[in-house]
């Protein structure tokens, strides 16, 4: 789903821009996605004062520090965590989560899956460039088979994560996936998924030109999106002629999406039933 209207989005406009300059190396996607993600939430008048960006460790956690809006940086793996409790707490705010691969599905794979097995009202973007780019360019359950970490001097043995079969495994209502390649439709997926009731997972395929990237001699910046997305069925696109993607496995697009009672409501719901049913009891 691409988008055709004009815009008067302007990143500026949501940025703390006196925390610049940032921190991302040259070439990375975590930079493109955090633009769509802004893009998206300008498309749909969300005011920042309603929002309300969670983050953990890793280059993911650090690029909601940038927005100018309610932010928690919390501790690896725990995002998800902080934002059940927000999100339940304020209902109004639309909550989002910003993680990595390691962050999300290594030590905090646990609470991915009983995020996605509750369906809170909440939306996760998981920014996968395969690697654990900040903390010393470990190996990730994302990393593709015999590439080279510092953890795989001899390459990556270890099978890989599909994280959005994982997700609508345990229980997402929404799942999707897109590349940093293809900012509007990565912009118009977030659009879906922050307008959806219940939980949304959305992983986006980045880039680690630097901790990754120069350890699997990926080329530069442009070089890499173009290899790293070669897995990419190009039917997911309009434009497939345009760009060399070869047909592979991965999917992009909406994957998964299934109405499910979402959590915040029914747990309203069962509170006010017991309470009724206390005060019935004690009259």
């Amino acid at each position: 789903m691409q988008s055709t209207e004009h815009s008067d989005f302007d990143i500026r406009d949501y940025l703390r821009t006196d925390l610049f300059p940032h921190f991302m190396c040259p070439g990375c996607g975590h930079g493109i996605a955090l633009r769509a993600l802004l893009w998206a939430l300008h498309e749909l008048d969300i005011s920042m004062n309603n929002l309300a960006l969670v983050s953990g460790i890793g280059c993911s956690g650090r690029t909601a520090a940038y927005v100018d809006t309610n932010t928690m940086h919390v501790t690896h793996g725990r995002p998800l965590a902080f934002a059940t409790g927000l999100k339940l707490a304020r209902p109004d705010l639309a909550v989002v989560v910003i993680t990595g691969d390691g962050d999300c599905l290594a030590i905090g794979g646990n609470h991915l899956i009983h995020a996605c097995r509750r369906n809170l009202d909440m939306t996760c973007v998981m920014l996968n460039n395969e690697v654990y780019g900040m903390t010393g360019g470990q190996v990730s359950p994302t990393t593709s088979n015999d590439r080279f970490t510092t953890t795989t001097p001899l390459g990556n043995h270890e099978p890989v994560f599909d994280a959005c079969e994982l997700a609508t495994a345990a229980g997402a209502s929404l799942v999707g996936r897109e590349i940093t390649l293809q900012t509007p439709s990565l912009k118009d997926l977030f659009k879906t998924a922050l307008s959806h009731r219940g939980f949304s997972f959305v992983e986006v395929i980045s880039d680690c030109t630097e901790i990754y990237g120069r350890k699997n001699d990926l080329g530069n910046s442009t070089e890499m999106i173009l290899k790293q997305k070669s897995g990419i069925r190009p039917e997911s696109y309009g434009n497939a002629v345009e760009h060399p993607f070869r047909p592979g496995d991965w999917k992009t697009g909406i994957l998964t999406r299934v109405e499910r009672p979402e959590y915040g409501d029914s747990y309203r719901q069962h509170i006010a039933t017991k309470q009724r049913a206390v005060k019935t009891v004690t009259k």
